[in-house]
């Protein structure tokens, strides 16, 4: 046979076989696709009502519960739908847990340090003072063991199951009607501050109360409390607090790198098909990484808008930076003496922490610091 007839006879036979395997491939596609309809056609219609901690004007922090039920019903076909409900229709903004778990409603989007009362290993869930930032936190919780263990702490007490969906990261230190300079300056100042910050604060002198956000600023208004923290500049100006307070302090060196989570009731978790498992998995995911994005797009700007207005930027001194530190480690060390769930937890996140600041420091700490200062030359 002549080169130029085989040639044209290859040529031939290669034409015939893609095109064999492209309708093979299109057919496979089509299969598929018609197996994956198949397959959510089989699925139950679900309609969950989720009590959050939250009231629908902090649109950042709300719409953390509103990513992850819009993303559920996406990966169901609309069959598995969440609806996020303000904090007080179904529960108090603080008692979302508790709902939760005694299964009168079938989830929740809160913050774990809230209910430290009930074990003081939940901080971790959310963030501890001088802890973690959000990028260290995920590493923590999805790559350090972290999820893991406060899983079992969920089930085993409160017949739960969480997820991280929503991070703030770091806070700014609050609000305060007068400067704070000096450690003696906290002393009886009457201050809205939750968790194991509260705790901290409450040894620093300060009188301790946990307000849910939409009670904060007529407690502030009336003079019911001194001080408050609540997120960083954007909800807080929502929040109107620098009507009222002037003097904007930070870091909020008690919520380096706050976590908000979806809390589930145990026994409809296992009633869930495995689909329905992965896409509340998933959209919770996409909750935590979402929420973050939003807060570092729209604080800064925020922040600017506050100064405008009248707002007074104050650091924390050294004095109280320093104190604050060594009164929330005599707290970690005193918790872990006394309750198993947190000692648990402690030796390990103690362990990663000094790794994972060892490793910023070094490397992305040193590089914030030369472009920052690039910039202000």
């Amino acid at each position: 046979m002549k080169r130029r007839s085989v040639v044209k006879y290859a040529s031939q036979a290669a034409v015939a076989t893609t095109g064999i395997a492209i309708i093979g491939g299109c057919q496979t596609a089509q299969n598929q696709s018609s197996t994956a309809n198949n397959e959510i056609a089989d699925l139950p219609n679900l309609q969950w009502q989720m009590a959050t901690s939250w009231p629908p004007s902090l649109d950042t922090i709300f719409g953390g519960a509103q990513v992850l039920a819009d993303r559920v019903a996406a990966l169901t076909g609309g069959k598995f739908k969440i609806s996020p409900r303000a904090a007080g229709e179904i529960a108090p903004p603080l008692e979302v847990l508790d709902v939760v778990s005694q299964g009168a409603v079938q989830c929740g989007h809160t913050a774990s340090y809230y209910y430290i009362g009930k074990s003081p290993a939940l901080a971790f869930g959310t963030t501890v003072p001088f802890g973690f930032t959000a990028q260290q936190q995920d590493a923590w919780l999805y790559e350090g063991g972290g999820l893991t263990k406060l899983q079992e702490i969920y089930a085993s007490k409160f017949n739960l199951i969480q997820f991280p969906a929503g991070n703030t990261g770091t806070q700014m230190g609050g609000w305060f009607r007068k400067e704070v300079s000096t450690l003696k300056d906290l002393q009886g100042l009457k201050m809205r501050i939750p968790g194991l910050g509260g705790q901290v604060m409450a040894k620093l002198g300060v009188t301790v109360q946990t307000l849910g956000g939409g009670e904060i600023f007529q407690a502030l208004q009336t003079g019911a409390i001194d001080a408050t923290e609540w997120v960083g500049p954007y909800d807080d100006e929502k929040l109107g607090l620098n009507k009222i307070a002037k003097f904007y302090y930070y870091p909020g060196w008690w919520e380096p790198g706050a976590t908000l989570e979806v809390q589930i009731n145990l026994n409809e978790w296992n009633k869930l098909p495995p689909q329905y498992q992965e896409a509340i998995k998933t959209a919770a995911y996409e909750s935590n990484a979402t929420m973050l994005a939003r807060y570092d797009a729209r604080n800064n700007e925020a922040l600017q808008r506050l100064i405008e207005a009248g707002t007074q930027l104050r650091p924390y001194s050294e004095e109280i930076l320093t104190a604050a530190q060594q009164a929330a480690f005599d707290i970690y060390e005193q918790f872990a003496a006394k309750d198993a769930d947190f000692k648990a937890i402690y030796g390990e996140w103690q362990q990663f922490r000094d790794r994972i600041y060892a490793w910023d420091r070094l490397n992305q700490g040193s590089f914030t610091n030369f472009v920052y200062s690039k910039m202000k030359q």
